[in-house]
């Protein structure tokens, strides 16, 4: 007669098929998500009665009430505001323009981000209000 040896009272289980799903499951919370774009600063839209939502929206830039453009939740200079929208349209050429622009913002400004976008091939650019 044999005595058991110490291996075979051993039972281990198998990790593998665990993370496996752990794995997949990640994965798939990673391309699920929803991935919110900020401007970088809160902007103190005008009422409307006819807004809407846009779905597509690649770009957003806002104008603070002091007129500084902020995009990706940095400060832009005006001059810098064309590349930096080039940049970003050119990751996703089908969505278009959001500017956020503060009541008390210049127009000036608002007209320069159209112009650049009007001169980068943008053209579906919208202003976001809030709707009444």
């Amino acid at each position: 007669m044999r005595k058991p040896s110490q291996k075979e009272d051993e039972k281990v289980a198998d990790l593998t098929p665990m993370l496996d799903v752990v794995f997949i499951l990640l994965i798939f919370f990673i391309v699920t998500a929803t991935f919110i774009k900020e401007s970088g600063i809160e902007v103190n839209r005008p009422d409307t009665k006819t807004a809407e939502m846009k779905k597509t929206v690649s770009l957003l830039v806002a104008v603070g009430p002091d007129s500084s453009i902020w995009i990706d939740k940095k400060k832009v200079d005006i001059r810098n505001v064309r590349p930096i929208m080039e940049r970003l349209h050119a990751e996703n050429p089908k969505g278009g323009l959001v500017i956020q622009a503060d009541s008390e913002s210049k127009v000036e400004k608002v007209l320069a981000i159209m112009d650049a976008a009007r001169a980068i091939g943008i053209t579906q650019v919208a202003i976001a209000s809030e709707q009444k």
